[in-house]
């Protein structure tokens, strides 16, 4: 559990806890007291809310509102299922949001955090970790539904007001402990695991190394990458287009080859070796276009471009892209600066543009 999930049912949680306020009344005066100390509590909650965060809590609202509603009913009918039943029809809805979210292509509550909660960011990458978190919810709050739904027809009254109220809590609890241990589990393991690379001077010159995490967690850590471009003989690019779980730049079209100089490995060696693993390339006689220094908020780079000939369509390894084409010019143009190329392809775009002229 990453902490923009966290914080995002921190702010959902609240919103069951006018139900505990029921409860801890209703056990030591009565149904009706429990009533309106439980609204009176909702309506402050939104006060508070709206005064200190400047929003209006919906979620709030909504608990307070069917807390009204089946507490009235059931006072009226002198029946307490109905209200018994009213966590259990919280958490379906909730359910049907964590399941849509879980197993469709659409997560509804990553929108919901954006539209609503202002400062909870996901992250593009973080979608695929966030997508099995929604499963694993949503596994769990079904069956903590239906173990409300058989605590209120058939356990007490005391042993239903712990399962519909604090068992939530014990269990978000519990599930958050575990994420974090499972988090953290693995990020040992992946730096166990972890690639080197060289760390060198403005003139390529090595001075030292870092692992991966280092070199992309700010600027400073200036480390050697190669670019290759592939030109046909009609004057089109190619370019392949990244995948969504490159933390650089994902789904952005870039040269049509790129990669890390690995610790212990020559420039040459790399471009090689990356133009195998991605295109499934050889035996290519690539030129030298240009080295310059790329420094970003993530990292600082020694880029080494590089050019080729090439007129049949590579066949790209779909484990390392998403995709990859020939672009004409005309359409190159048409999107250029519109966020669809890594800042990269089009800080070299104009010297491919001078090789094309030139060589063709």
């Amino acid at each position: 559990m990453n902490p923009n999930q966290l914080n995002m049912f921190k702010k959902l949680l609240p919103g069951l806890l006018p139900v505990l306020v029921f409860i801890l009344v209703d056990e030591f005066w009565s149904t009706e007291a429990g009533l309106i100390v439980a609204v009176a509590f909702g309506v402050c909650q939104l006060g508070y809310v709206l005064l200190r965060e400047r929003r209006f809590d919906r979620f709030v609202l909504f608990d307070t509102l069917l807390l009204l509603a089946l507490g009235g009913i059931s006072i009226a009918l002198k029946d307490e299922i109905f209200f018994k039943l009213k966590p259990a029809l919280i958490n379906l809805i909730l359910c049907g949001l964590l399941g849509y979210s879980a197993f469709s292509s659409k997560n509804l509550v990553m929108m919901y955090s954006q539209r609503f909660m202002g400062d909870v960011k996901m992250p593009e990458e973080a979608a695929p970790a966030m997508q099995q978190t929604m499963k694993l919810l949503f596994w769990l709050m079904l069956v903590y539904t239906l173990l409300i739904v058989y605590s209120a027809f058939m356990m007490s009254k005391g042993a239903w007001a712990f399962i519909s109220g604090g068992l939530l809590y014990i269990l978000f609890g519990l599930f958050f402990a575990w994420q974090f241990i499972a988090a953290k589990r693995k990020r040992g393991t992946e730096a166990m695991n972890e690639e080197w690379f060289p760390v060198v001077d403005e003139n390529g010159n090595i001075i030292g190394k870092t692992t991966r995490s280092k070199a992309h967690s700010g600027p400073g850590m200036l480390h050697p990458v190669i670019h290759l471009h592939i030109i046909n003989s009609k004057g089109e690019i190619y370019l392949q287009k990244r995948p969504m779980h490159k933390d650089t730049q994902p789904s952005k079209w870039d040269t049509a080859v790129g990669g890390h100089v690995g610790l212990g490995e020559t420039v040459e060696q790399a471009l090689l070796r990356e133009t195998a693993e991605e295109l499934n390339l050889v035996g290519l006689k690539p030129k030298p276009l240009v080295q310059y220094k790329w420094e970003t908020d993530m990292e600082s780079e020694l880029v080494f471009s590089f050019w080729t000939l090439y007129n049949a369509t590579p066949r790209i390894n779909k484990q390392e892209l998403d995709d990859g084409k020939f672009w004409k010019m005309d359409d190159i143009m048409t999107h250029f600066g519109r966020g669809v190329f890594t800042p990269n392809f089009e800080h070299e775009f104009p010297m491919i543009v001078s090789i094309i002229k030139s060589s063709l």
